[in-house]
Parts: C-alpha cells; structure tokens; sequence
C-alpha cells in the first residue's frame, strides 16, 4: 500500500507494521529456539495462559478421584460426607470449564501474535533483500514461503501445548493411579513401549515428506502466479494449454507426494490410536477380576476408567502433532533459508546523509558482472566512464545488452560496482546512506509497476505526505493530468492490478510522475517513455525542461524523440564509453550509431505489427 492513510482508511502509524523482535540469528540453533525469541516477547500472555492450563489440567485429574471416593461414599447413603463430595465436582467443573476456556483463547491468541510478528520480520527482510536475491528467486516460492509456511507454524503454536497439557495430564493420572493400585496401572501402560516405537517410525518416515510437500506446493504456487501475471502474454500466443499442461505436471508431483504422506499417516495413525483402546480392554478385564474379587471398588475402577481416557489423549494428538511439526520443521527452514540471506547492498556504518545532491554523477573505470544464476560472465560494463554535470540532460545510446539499464541500476545502487567508482556529487555512493542515495536518484523503467490503489497514492508513493497540487503538478508535467483528470472518479480511480486497467503509454507517464514528485536531484528514465506516442513525448520533453530546471535527467533510450530531448549523447558499446557528442555529430561521424539506431526502429516496428496482430487490448501508444 502506497500511503500511509490507505484507500480511504484510518491512518496507520509506521511502528505498528513494524515487527518489534527478531529471530534468534544463530543459525546452529533449533527452529524452535530459533523462533523463541518472538515468543518470549509475549511472555507475560504465555505465562498466564499457562497457569490457566495448569489449574485447568489439576481440575481434570481432580475429578475421577473426587468421583471416586463419591461413589464409594454412595453405599452408605447421602450424608454429609457425599454432599460434600457433589458440591466439590460441581466446583471442579465450573473452574475447569473457566480456565480450560481461558487457556485456549490465550493459547491461540499467542499463536496469531506470534504468526504477525513472523510475517512482519519476512516482509521486512524481504524489503531489505538486494536486486540480486529476486533475479534467482521465483516470486511464487517467496509468496509461499511468506504466507503457507508460516501458516504451518502457527498451526503448531496454536496446537503443540495441547499436547505439552496433554503429556502433563499423562504423568499426574498415571502418579495417581500407582497411587491407587500399582498392578493395575502397569497393566494400563503395557502399549506404551509399542507406542513409542510406531511414533518413532511415524516421524521418520513424514518428515522427508514434509520437506518435498512445502516445496512442491511452492512449484505450484509459482506456476500459478506466473501466469496470472503474465495472462496476456498467455493469452496473446494462445498457449492456455500447455501452461494448464504445466500446471497439471507440477500438481500431479504435489499430488503424489500428499498422498503419499496420507498413506504413510494411514498406516500409523490407526496403531497409534488403537493402541490406547488395547489398554483399556486389559484394564477392564483385569480391573473387573479384581473388583468381582474384593480387591477394589466399583469406584476405583471408575477412576482406573476415566484415567485411561487421559492417557489415551497424547496418543490420540500425536499422529497430529507429528505430521503438524515435521511439517512446521520445514517450513521453518525454507523461511530461515530467506530470513539468514544476508542484503547485499546495505549502508555502510557511519555513512553519510545526502540531504540534496545537486546532481553531479560520475563514472570513473567501472566494471559490472552479473552472477551466473542464468546470466553470462562477460562484463556487462567493462571499463566504463562517464561525468554527467549538474543540470544536464544527456541521452545514453546503445545496442541492445550493452548495459544501458546496468547504468541506471548501478547509480541508484541496486547493485555495485565490481570495479571502479560510482559517485554522486563526488562522494562513493558506497558511503552514502541508502535512503538518502535514493531519495535523490530516482529510476523511472521501461516497464512501470502501479499498484492496486488510487492513481493519486500511485503517484505519491515516494512522498504520501504529498499535496492534491503537488500530485496535480508532477501529472502535468508527465501529461497525464488531463487522462486522470477526464476518468469518472479522477485521482481517487483505482487501476486495476499492475494498472493493466490503463494503456502501456499512460503506465509509463502514471510512473513518471511518481518518478518526479519527490523532486529527486538525479532522474533517470530508462526507456520509460517507449510507449508514449511521440507527440505526447515532446510535449513531456518541454515540461521536463521547465519543471526541472536545474536537474540531472539521463535518458536511456533508443527512439530519435527522447534522444533528442538531450543536451548530449553518450553512445556506449562493448560495455565502455565509445564517443559522445550531439545526436548530428554522431550521426555525422558514428555510422554505427546510425546502424545502432535504424536497428532499433526496426524492432520498435515489428513490435508494433506483432502488437497489432495479437490484439492486445488497444493498448499501444497512449495520446
């Protein structure tokens, strides 16, 4: 959400979307040790939701020995000795009904807590992770890593203390019972070491399965975004089926593998669980041995019965339990996977604050080469210099891959350098801090993203503190005001997913303005005007003179209109600056720059006919 305020919402203050903790960072801890430092921030809720559970888990022991000495009482009539005892059961049940209550509300109010404060430390992680995490990560796998995974984790905190009251309950019912006749009880535990064994097995054989679960459903999560954002590229090239083919693959190996761990859940579950029940059959028929005998009571044997029923509850959970942990136990792993990636690009200690530049960005000798997750090693920049003055407006030429948009990335800093220098106002961009670096070199791509709220937020993304006029003002200089302007519900229209609601050329003049609000002392427009119809970008050309007079503009462009909206030319080949000058000069003594530019309006051409043909929602240059 761009503003701060929200689509017509209550302001939000910008330390309650900030997660207060942190994970634990050494990453030779447990998962669970690991998360405990988020949980002990609601320390006092945990402690008193288990002191609810403890006084709960007391109450439920209580009663089948009250219960007991009740029905033995009951053969000599109801005197005051079993009135006593009914009064006692009716308090136990009252207060086990308040603080079972209580424990769970708190219990699953802890888990939800712990579930915000885990997304709030993703997202903020993932804000502060560098270009280069997201060009080797597909967007599907961090959305599940971001939302699924941590679903699984709060589904175990929500459940897991169950099983921790559970096992409680186990010893004080089974201390209780040695108490009331040993023989008896170890009968009761004659599974146990059975039991034991299965859950064992149970576990070993589920968590391979849970790591290749999470993964799978994050193979389908990716094929599913994919090509919800890319449906009309989908659509254009008529390829529904094979991407349903795709989908069909991926969901057939996650299909495999959940019916596998069903199976597998199959097999054991049942044991598990009838385990308990085995015991409850030796109990009777023993216990009713005794009893026929004169060895115990009726009400004894009561008491044997409902404790049984308490020791068969960890049973009965641990199936659940497992599956839920080895599961959680996964998805912890992917998540830590993202959360121990260190940010490539952070600010450097004690670095300096560029309040406002004024626009003087150098390049002197640098060498760039993208990481080998699926890019070449070839330097992309390879010896590149270039001095652009305060107030300039210079255009940075080029064939295609010969690192024009690698220039742009490097001066806002997305990536540095491998060699040489990157400054601004002659200070590193290294040692400037990175808000400030970017607060005054802004990025307008060729490919603009808007989001699904107001254009007026869209537009003020980069300042939600910004005025209608201001907002107005930088809409004017882009032309775009009179469009916006013209719509039913004018700056308060909200666009429709990555705007697809508008035509590429407004997307592109919608993303200018937002480029331009913020005033930036550097503007680097990187292709952003290549589906503005010509005319339109002339009249930008004009207004940009006048509204940013004073400014550092660096076009990269291929089209003789925003080339010749520049002060000077930069043509650049083989990763280095070959020759600089005006668009006539060049032309007059570069045959190939000339070369360079015929070969882009060739392309820009048969990209025209190929939009046309495929019909792709009248959505080609906006007047």
């Amino acid at each position: 959400m761009p503003s701060a305020r929200g689509a017509g919402g209550p302001a939000v203050a910008s330390d309650a979307i900030t997660a207060a903790v942190d994970i634990d960072p050494d990453t030779s801890k447990g998962w669970l040790r690991r998360l405990w430092p988020i949980v002990s921030a609601h320390r006092s809720l945990l402690a008193f939701g288990a002191a609810c559970g403890i006084v709960a888990l007391a109450t439920q022991v209580a009663v089948p020995a009250v219960a007991r000495e009740a029905i033995d009482s009951a053969g000599d009539g109801f005197g005051e000795r079993l009135r006593t005892l009914v009064i006692l059961l009716g308090v136990l049940a009252i207060a086990r009904g308040l603080t079972g209550g209580a424990y769970r509300y708190l219990l699953f109010k802890l888990s939800l807590r712990v579930d915000s404060e885990l997304r709030m430390i993703v997202h903020r992680h993932l804000s502060r992770l560098s270009f280069s995490f997201y060009d080797r990560s597909g967007s599907g796998d961090i959305i599940s890593r971001a939302n699924t995974d941590i679903r699984s984790i709060q589904i175990l905190f929500a459940f897991a203390p169950m099983l921790g009251m559970a096992v409680l309950t186990f010893f004080l019912a089974f201390g209780l019972m040695l108490w009331i006749h040993v023989p008896l009880t170890l009968v009761a535990l004659a599974t146990l070491p059975i039991g034991t064994l299965v859950g064992n097995r149970f576990r070993n054989r589920f968590l391979p399965l849970s790591w290749i679960i999470q993964g799978r459903s994050a193979e389908v999560a990716s094929v599913v975004d994919e090509n919800v954002n890319g449906t009309r590229v989908v659509k254009s090239f008529a390829a529904e089926r094979a991407e349903i083919a795709k989908l069909a693959r991926a969901a057939r190996r996650l299909q495999w593998a959940s019916a596998t761990s069903v199976d597998v859940r199959a097999r054991y579950n049942p044991l598990l669980e009838a385990l308990p029940r085995i015991a409850m059959g030796l109990v009777l028929l023993y216990g009713g041995w005794l009893a026929i005998d004169g060895q115990v009571t009726i009400g004894t044997l009561f008491a044997f019965g409902a404790y049984i029923i308490m020791l068969q509850l960890p049973f009965r959970m641990f199936g659940f339990i497992v599956m839920q942990s080895q599961r959680a136990a996964a998805s912890a792993e992917r998540i830590f996977q993202v959360l121990d990636t260190p940010p490539e690009i952070t600010s450097a200690p004690g670095a300096r604050v560029l309040d406002r530049s004024e626009g003087r960005l150098t390049f002197d000798d640098v060498t760039f080469t993208y990481g080998q997750e699926g890019r070449s090693t070839r330097p992309i920049l390879d010896g590149f210099s270039l001095e652009i003055s305060p107030g300039e407006t210079v255009a940075l030429v080029g064939p295609t891959g010969c690192g024009k948009s690698t220039v742009a990335r490097l001066a806002a800093r997305f990536y540095d350098a491998g060699g040489g220098t990157v400054r601004l106002d002659g200070h590193d961009v290294r040692d400037l801090e990175l808000e400030s670096l970017r607060r005054n070199v802004v990025v307008a791509f060729d490919e603009p993203f808007l989001f699904s709220v107001p254009l007026r937020d869209n537009i003020a993304f980069g300042r939600p503190d910004a005025s209608l006029d201001e907002v107005i003002r930088a809409a004017r200089i882009a032309q775009i005001h009179e469009t916006v302007a013209n719509l039913p519900e004018g700056y308060d229209t909200v666009v429709g997913e990555r705007g697809y609601t508008l035509s590429g050329g407004q997307r592109q003049r919608i993303a200018l303005a937002r480029a331009l609000l913020p005033e930036p002392a550097v503007l680097i427009l990187d292709d952003a005007l290549s589906a503005v119809d010509m005319g339109v970008e002339e009249a930008i050309g004009s207004a940009l003179r006048t509204g940013r007079a004073g400014g550092t503009t660096l076009l990269i462009a291929h089209r003789l209109s925003t080339i010749s909206l520049a002060d000077r030319v930069i043509f650049t080949e083989g990763g280095r600056v070959v020759a600089t000058g005006t668009h006539a000069e060049l032309m007059a003594t570069r045959e190939r720059y000339v070369q360079v530019l015929a070969d882009a309006e060739a392309r820009a051409a048969e990209g025209r006919r190929g939009e046309g043909a495929a019909g792709l929602g009248a959505k080609g240059p906006a007047p």
